[in-house]
């Protein structure tokens, strides 16, 4: 006759029958109630190595905007000015490389691929440091409308606060960069995109600046994707490549470069400067609208309701 074993306290025998612990010791199912008894239980998330679903995502930019949304109109101001001061970074390390391929004698296509690699520089250092772009706002402060939380009047109001600032801040880095032109030595390279600037028609810079929105748009949306530091860094750096690689116009830096050759040479006056920051304020406002905040919403928000 084979002897069956009996079970103890805890559920858990050994083959021969003993308990698995002494009398009188605790079971760990009784050491379990006793520490939750004692102690709150805390489940730790490592969220900058996940990824966050598009509901996720939709509901981040949302919250977001709404907060960009009821800032005070002086703070929204002063991260405006300081975004617009920034990106002038960008332009001055893509006048610098183009200031050296032109002394050198290099071909055209060289120029534009090394501009490219420097052109990120700038937005990353504005992006990464919660500096305001009118680029980034023309998704993320729509959100909101689009989901109810906020009114149209709240959005344009944001939008003239951030590009005013923008403006305000590309003019002054323009003059800094131009009061430093000994220094920096790229007066040829300003010069140079100020033709790059102003040589097309009012369709064609409409059209390059609606890709160049779409493209930040897409920035924004992908960096409130991820909380890692470091994808955040590679998305900035990847979609501005891109704007610098095509010779797309982008607003605020193109500002920055257009007053830049404006005080440089006489030649670029200001109608020409006020034709190009019009004209491409226009393009980024239709691309980040229509390409990415009214595509997003509507498959994310609409699809699933």
């Amino acid at each position: 006759m084979i002897k069956t074993a009996e079970k103890d306290s805890s559920g858990v025998v050994l083959p021969d029958g003993r308990p698995t612990t002494n009398p009188g010791e605790k079971t760990r199912e009784q050491s379990r109630k006793e520490e939750d008894g004692n102690y709150v239980p805390v489940i730790i998330k490592r969220s900058d190595e996940t990824g966050r679903h598009p509901d996720d995502a939709l509901e981040n930019a949302i919250e977001e905007g709404v907060e960009q949304l009821c800032r005070p109109a002086l703070s929204l101001f002063l991260s405006a000015l300081a975004g617009g001061l920034i990106v002038g970074f960008s332009a001055m390390a893509v006048a610098v490389v183009l200031t050296l391929t032109l002394k050198l004698n290099a071909p055209e296509i060289a120029g534009r691929i090394a501009s490219a690699f420097v052109y990120p520089l700038g937005f990353i250092v504005c992006i990464l440091s919660g500096a305001q772009l009118f680029t980034e706002h023309t998704a993320t402060a729509l959100y909101p409308v689009l989901d109810r939380k906020a009114k149209l009047v709240q959005l344009l109001n944001l939008w003239g606060i951030v590009i005013l600032g923008n403006l305000i801040g590309a003019f002054g880095s323009a003059s800094l960069l131009f009061m430093a032109g000994e220094v920096i030595d790229a007066e040829a390279g300003f010069i140079s995109i100020g033709h790059h600037l102003t040589k097309f028609s009012n369709t064609s810079l409409f059209v390059s600046a609606v890709l160049a929105g779409w493209l930040m748009a897409t920035a924004a949306w992908l960096v409130a994707s991820t909380s890692q530091s470091q994808a955040r860094i590679t998305v900035i750096f990847v979609v501005t490549f891109l704007i610098g690689l095509g010779g797309f116009h982008h607003s605020i830096a193109g500002a920055v470069e257009m007053f830049a050759a404006v005080l440089y040479d006489p030649q670029f006056t200001i109608p020409v400067a006020i034709r190009f920051i019009s004209v491409t304020l226009c393009g980024n406002t239709v691309g980040g609208v229509f390409f990415v905040a009214l595509l997003n919403y509507a498959y994310i928000r609409r699809t699933n309701d």
